[in-house]
C-alpha cells in the first residue's frame, strides 16, 4: 500500500502490456494525448459527452523537442485526432460535443508553414486543431475571444490568422462558435443524459485576466485597463488563456493553458494569474501543470492551493520542466502528504538536468490517462506506450481517492 489513499501500481482485471479497456457509460476519462510537439487533452464525460483541450503542433528546430510521437509519418493533429477517434468508438457519437482552444500558440493549437496543406474546405490550412475537425465532426468551438479576436491586440501570427479564418469558417458552415463565458459552468455541459449525472460540472475559471469569484456566474477583471498601458505592457498570450475545472463527484481537475505567475520580478504583481485562478480553482484531485511545468508557470501559490494528489507534465521541450517547479510539486513544506507526477515526453535534457527530482516522476513518456470511478470517489492513472498507434498500458496507478 502506498501513503495517502493509493494502492500497489497493478490493479483490477488488466494485466500491464495490453490494451485499455474502452470507456464505458458512467466513468469520466481524461486522456493526455503524447504527440512531442505539443498539448491535448480528450476528456469523455460519464455520459459520452467529448472534450478536447487545444491540439498543438509546435514547428520549429526539433532540437530542443523529443521525438514525434508515434512517429513523423502523419502530423500532429492527424495522430490526435486518430487517437480520439480510437477511444470515441464506444460514446454515443463519433464526434468532439466540445473543442475548447486555451490561447493562440502554435504549441496548442497547430503552427502552419508552406507545406501545411489546404482544407478539403474553407480558406485555411491543416495543421492541429484544423486537422482534428478534417478527421472529427466538431459540434461546439469555444476560444478566448470570437468573433473579433482583438484582445488584447491584434495579431500576425500566422497560426492564429490560420485558426481564425477556421472558426468564422466553422460559424458560416453549421459549428457552433463562441468565445468563453468567465464564470460560466452551464456553457459546457453534459449532452447525452445528463439528469444521471447531476455531479458533473464543467466550471470556467478564466480567461483574459477575467477570473471566476467562487459566487454564482460572477468574474472579475484582474488585469489592468488597457487604455492606462502601452501596448508593449499589454497582457501576454500565455496570461490570457483560458482555464477550466472539471468536477464529478468528490473527483476535480484542472487544466489552465499556459497561465503564468511571472511578474517580472515583482514589477508587475497583476501579471501572476496563475496565482488568482488557483485561489478558487483548488484543491483539485489532479491538476495539469500550467505552460508545461516551464519556470514561470506553477508557482508556490498554486501548489498550496491545488494540493493536488496527481500533477501531469504536458512536456515535449527541453525546458520543460523547471527544476524549481518540480521542486514546489514534491515540497511538503508548500502542501503536505504524497503528489504523484506523471510526464508526457521527458526530453533527455530536461531528465538530465532535472535528473535529482525527475527521477521521482511515476513515468516520464506516454499518454497519461486518468479514468474516474462512476461515483467519482476514486479515480485510476493509466500510462499508454506512445511509440504504436494503439498503444499498450505500460503501467497502471492507483486507485487513488477522489
Amino acid at each position: 500500500m502506498r501513503a495517502g489513499g493509493v494502492f500497489g501500481q497493478q490493479t483490477g482485471s488488466l494485466p500491464v502490456g495490453g490494451p485499455m479497456e474502452p470507456w464505458s457509460a458512467g466513468f469520466l476519462d481524461i486522456h493526455h494525448i503524447s504527440t512531442g510537439r505539443g498539448n491535448s487533452v480528450l476528456a469523455i464525460g460519464p455520459d459520452g459527452t467529448s472534450l478536447m483541450i487545444d491540439a498543438g503542433a509546435a514547428g520549429g528546430s526539433t532540437e530542443a523537442m523529443g521525438p514525434a510521437r508515434p512517429d513523423e509519418s502523419r502530423r500532429p493533429g492527424e495522430w490526435i485526432g486518430r487517437y480520439a477517434l480510437s477511444h470515441l468508438k464506444t460514446t454515443p457519437k463519433q464526434e468532439l460535443d466540445y473543442f475548447v482552444l486555451t490561447h493562440f500558440h502554435g504549441d496548442h493549437m497547430g503552427d502552419v508553414s508552406p507545406a501545411s496543406p489546404r482544407a478539403r474546405a474553407g480558406e485555411y490550412r491543416l495543421t492541429g486543431v484544423t486537422d482534428v475537425a478534417e478527421l472529427i465532426p466538431v459540434r461546439r468551438l469555444i476560444d478566448r475571444d470570437f468573433p473579433d479576436y482583438s484582445y488584447p491586440a491584434a495579431t500576425t501570427n500566422e497560426g492564429a490568422l490560420n485558426y481564425f479564418k477556421f472558426a468564422r469558417y466553422g460559424a458560416a458552415h453549421g459549428t457552433r462558435v463562441e468565445r468563453v463565458e468567465v464564470g460560466s459552468h452551464s456553457q459546457i455541459a453534459l449532452q447525452h443524459d445528463a439528469a444521471k449525472y447531476p455531479s458533473f460540472r464543467v466550471q470556467n475559471l478564466a480567461a483574459n485576466g477575467r477570473v471566476w469569484t467562487a459566487r454564482g456566474e460572477e468574474a472579475a477583471a484582474t488585469f489592468p485597463d488597457l487604455k492606462t498601458l502601452k501596448p508593449s505592457e499589454f497582457p501576454t498570450e500565455n496570461a490570457c488563456s483560458i482555464a477550466l475545472k472539471v468536477s464529478f463527484g468528490a473527483f476535480s481537475y484542472y487544466i489552465g493553458g499556459d497561465l503564468t505567475a511571472d511578474t517580472r520580478f515583482g514589477s508587475v504583481p497583476w501579471m501572476d494569474i496563475e496565482s488568482a485562478v488557483a485561489k478558487v480553482a483548488g484543491p483539485t484531485s489532479v491538476s495539469a501543470l500550467d505552460h508545461h511545468g516551464y519556470f514561470d508557470g506553477t508557482g508556490r501559490e498554486f501548489v498550496r492551493d491545488m494540493r493536488s494528489r496527481v500533477y501531469v507534465l504536458q512536456s515535449w521541450h527541453a525546458s520543460h520542466p523547471a527544476l524549481s517547479v518540480l521542486d514546489e510539486l514534491y515540497s511538503p513544506v508548500l502542501s503536505p502528504g504524497p503528489h504523484d507526477v506523471f510526464s508526457t515526453g521527458l526530453v533527455e535534457a530536461a531528465h538530465l538536468a532535472d535528473a535529482r527530482l525527475s527521477d521521482k516522476m511515476l513515468s516520464q513518456h506516454g499518454h497519461v490517462v486518468i479514468r474516474v470511478a462512476p461515483d467519482g470517489s476514486r479515480f485510476e492513472v493509466f500510462v499508454l506506450d506512445d511509440t504504436q498507434e494503439d498503444g499498450a498500458v505500460v503501467s497502471r496507478w492507483g486507485p487513488y481517492l477522489s
